[in-house]
This record gives structure tokens, C-alpha cells and sequence, in this order.
């Protein structure tokens, strides 16, 4: 009989953190293609819009970093897989480069500073994504964060596994 590692922050037993990262991913990883419209148009419109993408997604960012965090350090079995050490890691990397971006285009303009940093740290970043999306997909996939095994399951109850897909509600 196992309770799946939870989530803490979540609204009734739905996580948070799950619900907040597609709109930092999404302005993430529009800011490069923003930039290669921008080379390839010359178009003043899309390195500003390469830099406000970049801006929005550095705001979200941190709103999801404060639900990962509040999992992360309030459940000892979150902070026990390897993959949320890089999960967490390689966020918060993506985010300090995402922040020199940021700058970067702030401080010399947006068009100044896409050629070639720019559009550079945009796709490193969209690269550090890739993983982190990786290990926070084998958090939930693998390992079960804040996943419900049976159907009607609240996130206290405990499951007794057997050999179906599901798990069933403990007696």
C-alpha cells in the first residue's frame, strides 16, 4: 500500500506547477523563432517581440518556479529523485540565461543584440527545456509525482498495486 509522492501546491488535488509551465515553455521557445523572422525579415516588429517573449516567459517562470519549489521542498520523496535535482537545475539555468537575454536586448536594443547572442542563448535555452521537460516527464511518468493510480483517488489515499493498469483504493 503507497501513497504517490504529492504536490502541495495544488488547488483540491490538482498541481499547480503542471498547470503554470506550458505558458513559460511557449514564450521560451517562440523567442528564437521570433529572432530567425527577424533575420530573415529584418523587421524591427519581431526582435522586439523575441525580447517581450523572452520577458513573459522569465515572469511565468517564476510563477511556476514558486509551485515546483513549494513540491520540491516540502515533500522528501520529490527531493529524493535524481531527476528533480535536474529538473530543477537545469530550470533555474535556463532561467539565469533567459534573464542575461533579456538584458542583453534591453541594454543594446532589441534588434542590436539578436546577431548572434541573442538568437544564440534563445536556442541554448530552448535546449535546456528539452531536457528539463525530459526529467519532469519521468518525475510524473516514472516515479508518479502527483499522479492518482485510481479513479476517485484523492492525493491521501493510499493505493494497493496490483496487475492492471490502475491501481485500486486501499481497503
Amino acid at each position: 500500500m503507497t501513497i504517490n509522492p504529492k504536490t502541495t501546491a495544488a488547488i483540491g488535488d490538482h498541481p499547480l506547477h503542471p498547470m503554470i509551465i506550458p505558458f513559460p515553455v511557449a514564450f521560451l521557445v517562440s523567442a528564437p523563432i521570433a529572432d530567425l523572422a527577424f533575420i530573415g525579415t529584418g523587421d524591427g516588429f519581431w526582435a522586439r517581440a523575441a525580447m517581450w517573449l523572452i520577458g513573459a516567459g522569465i515572469v511565468m517562470a517564476l510563477v511556476a518556479a514558486v509551485a515546483g519549489f513549494t513540491d520540491f521542498f516540502s515533500e522528501p520523496r520529490i527531493r529524493s529523485l535524481n531527476a528533480a535535482w535536474y529538473h530543477m537545475a537545469g530550470n533555474l539555468v535556463a532561467v539565469v540565461l533567459a534573464l542575461i537575454n533579456f538584458y542583453l536586448r534591453f541594454a543594446q536594443g532589441a534588434e542590436a543584440a539578436i546577431k548572434p547572442w541573442g538568437v544564440v542563448l534563445s536556442l541554448v535555452v530552448v535546449g535546456i527545456l528539452l531536457f528539463t521537460g525530459w526529467k519532469g516527464w519521468e518525475m510524473v511518468h516514472r516515479h508518479h509525482v502527483a499522479v492518482l493510480d485510481a479513479p476517485g483517488q484523492t492525493s491521501s489515499e493510499p493505493v494497493t498495486p496490483h496487475h492492471g493498469s490502475e491501481g485500486r483504493r486501499a481497503a
